[in-house]
């Protein structure tokens, strides 16, 4: 019973396989009740790197352009639906959990006249690479036309997972479930993911014979492989693609799979991360060249960032456009609609929220800009708020180019501030300030000589 050379597909990005130009279609199971992950939240909708597993699935299955997708869900059928309403994929139903061969063939319907090649794959199973399916359809497309093509997969512990048994050219002799397995089968390494490609031609006649006549009583999708016929074969893939989500351990898991390989790609791209276990990034996070991020930094959806910016350490950004050779933090916060200009600056513990810095201007401690433009070069000081909210409705602040704000000043909006102008420390400001002028909202200063030590000796 020998094992096949291992086969495992490229990493690096865009170099994929040249493959059949026979349609594709794809066949996502996610009707498991995932009750191990104890939430109201669908399992293959819990995010990894800010997005559902599922659609992290789906974002690969892109690149092959399939001509058909369909999810077969069961439990939180109303769940998938919405987040899938705005895209080319159709929902099948699995009204009772029958297994996974069930599954797949509650998807008959949906694929309708389809002729082509299928995949077949799991929605809480993210990470599976556009590489690696395109290798499981060039190898179903050789001259030997397997039957079927198995993603097989080398884990650190083979544990329980079943088991293949393949020749040196990768023809499946056996494939055996863990609890079935002898001591010599135990010991194989080459362990059974699930994924399988497959002609359409095959599948559902494929399925209609096979039987539930197991302890569980259901109709599993790898006894396809085994039934008399044609033989199947396997390629590889390494085990981090192949990292199934049963529980919040295993989601948390999968993040930290995603995290570490993403890092690495923005360090190979240019990108300097000084404490790279502490950087955690979403999965639409675009970086330039020559940036450099401190420890402890946190990037939400919709992060752009150019050229040689540079990111202090515990900042959190998210929904922000950041231009080249800006600086952020450390202990900044940019929210959604935040878009920072070139040489700007946003320091410490400042909050920045549907708001333009221009080139060069700065905020640099304590302050909140909100719903507001800061044109070029205007400098807004220590504590410095937009109030923007009056309660009901959201205002706007204009802060022109070259304008300087004092510390602790409070911009009541709607309100503008001209090219230039300044607003002395303090102010509560209420009206537009005309360009180059001064703007001054606060008491005259009063001082009482001796008043104090007064006040000390009655006490």
């Amino acid at each position: 019973m020998a094992q096949m050379p291992r086969f495992v597909p490229p990493f690096q990005k865009d170099a994929y396989i040249v493959i059949s130009t026979r349609p594709l279609a794809a066949i996502v199971l996610a009707a498991g009740q995932g009750t191990r992950m104890k939430s109201a939240k669908h399992k293959v909708l819990h995010p990894v790197a800010g997005r559902p597993m599922l659609l992290h699935l789906l974002a690969s299955l892109d690149v092959l352009k399939p001509e058909r997708r369909v999810v077969v869900v069961g439990a939180g059928r109303d769940q998938i639906e919405r987040v899938v309403a705005d895209t080319d994929v159709t929902v099948a139903v699995q009204e009772k959990q029958l297994g996974t061969g069930h599954a797949v063939a509650q998807a008959h319907d949906a694929l309708g006249s389809f002729a082509g090649d299928i995949i077949i794959l799991y929605g809480d199973v993210p990470l599976v690479r556009p590489q690696t399916m395109e290798a499981m359809i060039a190898r179903l497309n050789q001259s030997d036309q397997p039957r079927a093509v198995v993603l097989g997969f080398r884990p650190a512990d083979a544990a329980a997972y079943g088991r293949i048994i393949a020749d040196g050219d990768g023809i499946i002799e056996k494939m055996v479930e863990y609890k079935d397995a002898d001591a010599v089968e135990r010991a194989v390494t080459l362990c059974n993911s699930g994924l399988m490609a497959i002609r359409s031609t095959d599948l559902f006649a494929l399925l209609d014979r096979i039987g539930n006549d197991n302890a569980a009583g259901e109709y599993y999708l790898p006894d396809i492989v085994m039934l008399p016929g044609a033989a199947s074969a396997v390629i590889e893939a390494e085990a981090w693609e192949v990292a199934g989500v049963n529980s919040r351990a295993e989601l948390a898991g999968v993040e930290a799979l995603w995290q570490a390989r993403r890092r690495t790609e923005v360090m190979r791209d240019g990108v300097t991360l000084i404490a790279p276990e502490t950087i955690f990034f979403s999965h639409d996070t675009v970086l330039g060249r020559d940036v450099v991020v401190e420890p402890n930094v946190v990037f939400g959806p919709g992060v752009t960032i150019a050229d040689e910016v540079t990111i202090h350490a515990f900042s959190h950004i998210e929904g922000a456009a950041i231009g080249k050779g800006a600086k952020i933090g450390p202990y900044a916060r940019l929210r959604l609609g935040a878009t920072i200009g070139s040489k700007a600056k946003v320091g410490n513990f400042v909050e920045i929220k549907e708001s333009e810095l221009g080139e060069g201007a700065k905020v640099s401690h304590l302050s909140y800009v909100g719903d507001a433009r800061v044109g070029e070069g205007a400098n807004v000081g220590a504590g410095t708020i937009t109030c923007n909210y009056d309660g009901f409705r959201k205002h706007r602040a204009e802060i022109g180019a070259g304008a300087f704000i004092g510390s602790n000043s409070a911009l009541v909006a709607p309100v503008n501030i001209g090219n230039g102008a300044i607003v002395a420390a303090g102010s509560v400001v209420t009206q537009n300030v005309p360009a180059d002028a001064l703007c001054l909202v606060r008491p005259p200063q009063e001082v009482k000589p001796a008043w104090a030590q007064q006040f000390r000796d009655q006490a």
